[in-house]
This record gives C-alpha cells, structure tokens and sequence, in this order.
C-alpha cells in the first residue's frame, strides 16, 4: 500500500475517495503537495517527478444539480492537462440516491478520461471537430449534464491556472483596426487626459510596502520622512496612432519611426523621472532589458537591445522634463493587438546577497482610446454563443423539441379546459380525446421527456425559499419548470384537479391500464364512502411526515419520498431492483379493480396541490340543486369518489375526468334533464316534477 503524505483542503473531506481516485490515476504517487499560491490544488510527486495534480471541483464550481445543491467531484490531471482519472464523490441527487446505480454514473464520467482540459464536450448528440459528445444516462439528464458543466468547466479553470491550457479569457478577438486617417495637434495634458499617455507614480513608501516581509525588507529601506518621495515617475504611450506618435515625437521622428515599423509590429514609448531606472544599469548590448516587459493575453513580452531605440526629443506641449526614454518595438510574432487593453509590467528588484535578490512587480495598465481604433464584430457559431450561456440556457437549447411539443398538448390541454362545456355535449369525441391525451401524458411527458413532477420537486423549492431561492435550480430543468409554472396557473382556476385527471403521467397510467381492465370485464370495486372519506388523510400523513423530515435532512426526506412509484414506473420505466418495481406494480395490480387508489389515499404530491385548491379563482363544474337530493347518479359514476352523497364536488379530491359534465348535458341520462325533456312533451313549461327524478343510489 502507498502511503501518502496529504495536505491541503483534500484532507478535509472525503480523504480515502480521494485517495483511490489518485492512485488508480498513478499508482506510483507518494506524495501530495499543496500548490504555492493555492493551496486547492494538489501537485502530485513519485519521489521528486511531478506526475500531475488533484483537486476537488467544489473549490471551483459550484453549479446547482436537479437537488438544488452543487455536487463534487474529483478530478486527477497530468501535466499535460488531459484529464486522468475523475470521480463523484459527494452529491444530493434523488435519482442516484435511490434510482439508478452509481455504477452506471462513475461509467459516465469514465468517459472524461483522456480529454483535454480545453476540450468542449456535450452530452448527447455526434462529435465534430468542434466538440467531443459523450453518451448521456437514461432517467437523470439534468444530473449528467451538471456533471459535464462541473468535471470541464473545474478542468479549465484548473489548467489555464496551472499554464497546461489556454484560459476562458484567452480566446482573443478579431485584431482591432488603428484609425491613422485623422489627426490634431494636442498637448501632453490633452493626451493624459484622454488616457492616450497613461502613468505609474511609485513613491518609496508603496515599494517598501511590497517587500515587507521579505529577505530585502530593509534593503534600501526609506526613512519615514522619505516615503511619499516618488521612486519613479514612469509614463507609457502607444506610437502607431498618428494622433498621439505625431503628437509626441513630432513630424519628422514620426515618419522615420513608421518606416522603420515593419508590418504588424508596435512601437511604445516609455518616458520617467526618479532614481529608479527602468532600463537598468545591468543592461549590456545583446541582452534583455529585465526591468520591463509587456503583457497581454496571459503572453508577456521581453525586450532584447534590438527592440529599443533611443528617443531624445518629445515634443507635446507642457510635457515635464525625463531622465530617462526610450522606444521599444513589439515584434510581430507576438500578434499584439493596439485595441486590447495590455500591461506594463515594472521590476523593482534588490539585492539581499551577492548572488541573491528579491523582486517585486509593479504594473502599468494601459488601454488605446476607443477613438483610435474599430474592432470587426467576432463571428461566432451557434455552439460558441451557446457554451457562453448559462448552464441552464444550454439545457433548454438542447431540450428545445420537448419543449415546443409540450408547449403544443398544453395549448391543446387549456382548449379542452376552456370549452368544456361544447366538448362534453358530444361524449364519443370527448371519450376519445381525453383518451388520446393521457396517452400522450403517459409516453411523451412521462417515458419520454420525463416530465413526471413529485413530492421532492415541493420540499426543494420550500428548502430553497427558507435557505435561500436561486432560480437557476428550478430552470435547469425545463419540463419540470414548464410544468410547474402551468400547474401553478392551474391552481388558481381549477385546482389541483387538472394535473392529477390530465398531466401526471402515473395517474395516465393507472387510468389507462383501469380503462382496459373495464374492457376486459374486470370486476371493480367501490369502497364504502365512510371509509373513503377517512382514507383520504392518509396522503396528509404522509406529507406532513416528508415536509417534516425533509427540515432537518433532505437526503432522507427524498428516500422516504420513494413511497411515490414514480421514479420506478416513469423515470426509469421499471429498469429498477425488485422490491421497487414489486411495490409499482402492486400498486397497479390494485388500480385494475379500484381505480386510481394510490392517487386518491396515498400520493403526498396530490396532497400538496389539493392544499391551495382552495384559492382556485371559479368552480367550472356546473352542478343542479337536484344534485344528491334526490339524484346520486353522478357520486356514483364518479370513479374517484370526488362527489359526496349530498351532491357537491370536493375540489381537493377532484381529478377533472369530465364525467360528471359529460352527465349533466345529457338529456339521456341525467335524471333532471330526462324529466324536463319529459315534461315538454307533455306541455308543461316547467322542467318537470320533481318526484319523478329517480333516486339512483349508491350500492
């Protein structure tokens, strides 16, 4: 067994999963040690070689999963920045917690390995030259997408830090155009005004500062009554714009410095006064100037003897008198782009011993006036535009099918709901219509798009209000939050009723397989209505118990959760253990006799809509005063027992199937209709006797 000498943040969590991550990745690794600078990286050593790094990605990401929490996971990199080895190793997701094996997600993310930090990687779809596309996982691809937005999005970050690959701002723009068509006189406090000329002001007191606690801390130290004398006054200027090199050097040094200029390269005049030189004593012809260089894009830029040219006479007006200036060349190799804001970077060193010093850098940032230059508009493909978007903006780009095909059954659905009353005068249509829905519940927003809501959708979002609301948790799933939002509208005009008869695709199913029982002669049974009415507390139970729970662990409160069948029978289409799909299909075997008994008793979900129902805006169930007393067809038809005996509809128990409406326009049927069409055909006016409705009564 390799021991292993660990240090740093890793050991703070999760130590042992740590460890194996390292040593399947590099089994000949001894020693871990804390990266100088940040210490949330681990360099990892056999002896004295340095194999590669290790790092967990919650130092880096924290993105929100489907629970509304970030997972971490941890990542192994070599020293070329290809991704070695990686590993979940915490995460509150309730499909992994207790659905799909965490095999098959650690088979996920093994497919990261060999990748490039820098590589762009999707989940689903073909690889391309663009982008490497790796197999997503059935029944949790909100999960594996975070996963891929946390395992390279950490990766990145990590290596443009560690110089192994190029940073996510290093991708440069379109090279900006100088504008060398106009030009006006202007003076020296002109162009400092206008940020043409910028400045570096040290006085000794801020470099003594910088050395504090260093080896040459009282190195050249200043006295107190020193430190605000400048040690430096350093001033820096882009040349190749007419309105300011023409300004500062005059005509004819001007054109002679253009000539010299080859194309694509840059001159900058460097100008100060001080004790400080920023050329240095310890130059000589041949060398590098190594007080000054100049950086942009993460590149820095060195002088040699060649780049420099003297400059003796600057001509602005009411410029201050320098000690020192010079011209230096930036040479074309290094694709400087004027319009990109770069820095001057400024080495003030000391010697602490006759081989050693220290050194501190003190920066000039400079950026070229917008008047100066124009920049083309950068063309960017439809996957560049859309890795720079949110997480979840990508997720909705990618399910954008599901959700224009859902938009479409829930524009069909509010058709239906808005003209019940045509729709159920004409019963074999309607029949076939509601069939054909729940159909369409059942496999497109269940199997398919999995869009089956349940009670842990609830306790996260009240979690979230209570420990702080982010709506990115909620759009990262769109069929969930479409579904939502729809459900919340319908609460407030019809209740809970319509999701639990039209969208839930459990309750699709049960009704379903309920409609070909019936077909099949199937004999049904009707519990007792006192005992129904007691049975419906159940589901309350239950949900109090899980909002309960749920307060002090939400990890606990989604196991308990499993007392839905959803995630077996719709998420993961019953490829589940036994005891699972056991459970779902007993559930089932019941609903073929009694219809829909795990909605109307146990389904802590239904509990927590019916709970608002009671703020629903109308009641669009139209009932007569003959309704319970004395006719008590439609409590009996109602095959949810939603009517009580003295007629009225409890919304909170209601599933919307229609039946009852479907009854009540028909002259038929309905007792109170038959009487009336009677009584016309006898002359009455009145809608008839009421003694001669019968009394249908309940068996």
């Amino acid at each position: 067994m390799v021991s292993f000498a660990w240090a740093g943040p890793l050991s703070d969590y999760e130590p042992v999963a740590a460890r194996a991550v390292v040593q399947k990745a590099f089994p000949s690794v001894s020693e871990l040690r804390p990266r100088e600078g940040n210490r949330a990286i681990q360099e990892l050593y056999a002896g004295e070689e340095l194999k590669g790094y290790v790092y967990q990605s919650l130092d880096f990401v924290q993105t929100p999963a489907y629970s509304g929490k970030p997972l971490n996971v941890v990542v192994v990199l070599d020293t070329e920045g290809k991704i070695v080895q990686n590993r979940v190793i915490e995460h509150h997701e309730p499909i992994l917690l207790v659905g799909i094996p965490e095999s098959k997600m650690h088979d996920f993310t093994d497919q990261y390995i060999g990748l490039k930090a820098d590589q762009r990687v999707t989940v689903g779809g073909t690889s391309s030259e663009h982008k490497v596309a790796v197999d997503g996982l059935s029944g949790a691809t909100v999960t594996v997408m975070v996963i891929n937005e946390v395992i390279m999005r950490s990766a990145h970050r990590v290596g443009a830090e560690l110089g192994l690959v190029a940073g996510a701002g290093d991708s440069r723009p379109p090279m900006s155009e100088l504008n060398t068509e106009t030009f006006e006189p202007k003076s020296w406090q002109q162009l400092t005004g206008e940020g043409s000329v910028r400045r570096l002001l040290l006085t000794r007191g801020q470099v003594d500062d910088a050395f504090e606690g260093t080896d040459a801390a009282e190195v050249d130290k200043a006295a107190p009554e020193e430190r605000d004398e400048p040690l430096i006054d350093l001033y820096a200027a882009y040349l190749n714009v007419p309105a300011i090199g023409r300004n500062l050097l005059g005509e004819s040094q001007y054109q002679w410095l253009t000539a010299e200029l080859k194309e694509g390269e840059h001159a900058i005049a460097v100008m100060a006064r001080g004790d400080y030189s920023f050329k240095g004593s310890g130059y000589v012809r041949g060398g590098i100037f190594d007080r000054i260089q100049v950086r942009q894009f993460g590149d820095t830029f060195n002088f040699r003897d060649l780049d420099y040219y003297r400059l003796s006479d600057v001509y602005a007006e009411g410029m201050p008198d320098f000690n020192e200036m010079a011209i230096f060349v930036v040479r074309q190799q290094y694709n400087f782009d004027p319009g990109t804001e770069w820095t001057l970077e400024l080495t003030v060193k000391r010697q602490t011993g006759p081989l050693d010093s220290e050194f501190q850098v003190f920066p000039l940032t400079y950026q070229l006036p917008d008047q100066y230059y124009t920049r083309p508009e950068p063309v960017l493909t439809e996957e560049d535009m859309l890795a720079d978007q949110p997480m979840w903006v990508q997720v909705w780009y990618q399910r954008e099918f599901q959700i224009l095909v859902l938009s479409l059954g829930i524009g069909v659905l509010l058709f239906i709901l808005f003209f019940q009353d045509w729709l159920v005068q004409k019963p074999a249509i309607f029949r076939w219509i509601r069939l054909g829905f729940l159909v369409y519940t059942l496999f497109f927003i269940g199997w398919y798009a999995l869009g089956q809501l349940s009670i842990v959708n609830v306790l996260t979002f009240v979690n979230s209000v209570i420990r702080g609301f982010s709506w990115e948790t909620f759009l990262i799933d769109p069929m969930l939050f479409i579904l939502w939002a729809v459900v919340a509208a319908i609460i407030l005009l019809w209740g809970r009723a319509v999701y639990c008869g039209w969208l839930c695709p459990f309750g699709a199913l049960q009704e379903l397989l309920n409609e070909i029982a019936r077909r099949l002669k199937v004999p049904q049974y009707t519990v007792p209505f006192a005992w129904h009415e007691r049975l419906w507390a159940i589901k309350y139970i239950i949900l109090l118990v899980l909002f309960g729970v749920s307060l002090e662990s939400m990890a606990t409160a989604e196991r308990l959760a499993e007392v839905e069948p959803f995630k077996t029978a719709i998420t993961l289409k019953f490829d589940r253990s036994w005891p699972f799909v056991t459970y779902a299909a007993l559930l089932l075997v019941i609903n073929l006799f009694t219809r829909k008994v795990f909605c109307r008793y146990m389904c802590p979900l239904g509990a927590a809509l019916a709970l608002p129902s009671k703020l629903r805006v109308f009641d669009w169930l139209k009932r007569r005063k003959e309704c319970g007393n004395p006719c008590r067809l439609c409590d009996h038809e109602c095959e949810v027992q939603a009517i009580h005996p003295d007629g009225h509809i409890n919304y909170m128990e209601c599933h919307y199937c229609l039946d009852c409406q479907v009854t009540y326009f028909n002259d038929q049927k309905c007792p109170p209709l038959i009487v009336k069409r009677r009584g016309k055909r006898r002359g009455h006016n009145a809608p008839g006797h009421p003694d001669e409705i019968p009394v249908v009564q309940v068996p």
